[in-house]
């Protein structure tokens, strides 16, 4: 696996790739790599010649109040463990490199930016999209590949893509969960054993309220609510029921809908989700929540 540190060595990799012919499925992280990034660098590798990662802690995405200086960067774990893989580049820049003094252009995707995890981080989305773009203009991939466990931060993706013009797909992949149903998240190692153990109360409401009876978006959020209400030691961010492509409201259970949640176990903030078939086409058995890649 080849390391590269500044933007001129991943670009001339990348071009050298592309000149071969062969496609590049790239794989943009912030490093604390676990499973749930391995099944992202697996589905490039299957679907592409060529797999690219990145680790970079992207300040642009961190509020001054939250976990910046905190997140976890074991980059030599990191790098044995994309090397495992077969993972053949890896573009790890500081953030200098990435920022250079002076630079004060930003990239944002209005409304999305500001629905779901972007109405209780405000600015969050502007350093996500930021960031992408950038590593997009670098490593120009022929696919790259996001989580689902993610799922704002898809939508806004999708979104930026469609209205810049990139020539790129973007591939969600399934969340990751641990055998208890926990979503893989590199945040989890700070959760202390009691705060993990409220945390699967994400999980298993997601679980409950899929199989809710007369569901309707307002239920299945009431549902969400007393869920994470009922566990003394979380927090509830949000819980919300939307169209997974515009993060809006949903207003009805007929089309594909997007359950998210969000909630503070101590101070640990996480996320999690699942994709509700429509009403009509729900069959008897319990539905998919992604516990597998």
């Amino acid at each position: 696996m080849q390391i590269h540190t500044t933007i001129a060595a991943m670009q001339k990799a990348s071009a050298a790739t592309r000149r071969s012919g062969q496609t590049l499925g790239f794989v943009p992280t912030m490093g604390a790599i676990h499973q749930g990034h391995l099944s992202l660098v697996r589905a490039a590798r299957a679907q592409c010649d060529v797999v690219a990662a990145s680790i970079f802690v992207n300040p642009l995405q961190f509020a001054p109040t939250e976990d910046l200086d905190r997140y976890p960067r074991p980059f030599e774990q990191d790098v044995a463990l994309l090397r495992s893989e077969g993972v053949e580049h890896l573009f790890a820049p500081t953030p200098q490199e990435m920022y250079p003094a002076g630079a004060t252009t930003f990239v944002e995707v209005a409304g999305l930016s500001e629905r779901l995890d972007g109405a209780s981080r405000p600015g969050h989305f502007r350093g996500v999209a930021t960031v992408v773009s950038k590593l997009f203009h670098i490593v120009q991939p022929t696919a790259a590949f996001f989580g689902q466990k993610d799922a704002a931060q898809l939508a806004v993706l999708r979104a930026l893509v469609r209205d810049q013009n990139f020539p790129i797909r973007i591939i969600g992949c399934p969340i990751v969960r641990e055998p208890d149903g926990l979503a893989m998240s590199s945040r989890n190692r700070f959760l202390s054993p009691s705060e993990r153990a409220a945390a699967l109360t994400l999980s298993r409401a997601l679980h409950d309220v899929a199989v809710l009876p007369n569901a309707t978006p307002d239920r299945l959020r009431t549902f969400l609510i007393e869920a994470i209400r009922q566990a003394p030691s979380l927090r509830l961010d949000y819980a919300e029921i939307v169209d997974p492509e515009t993060l809006l409201p949903a207003q009805d259970l007929n089309r594909p809908t997007l359950v998210a949640i969000a909630a503070w176990s101590g101070a640990t903030r996480l996320i999690d989700n699942a994709i509700l078939a429509p009403v009509t086409n729900v069959a008897a058995e319990e539905p998919e929540l992604c516990h597998h890649v």
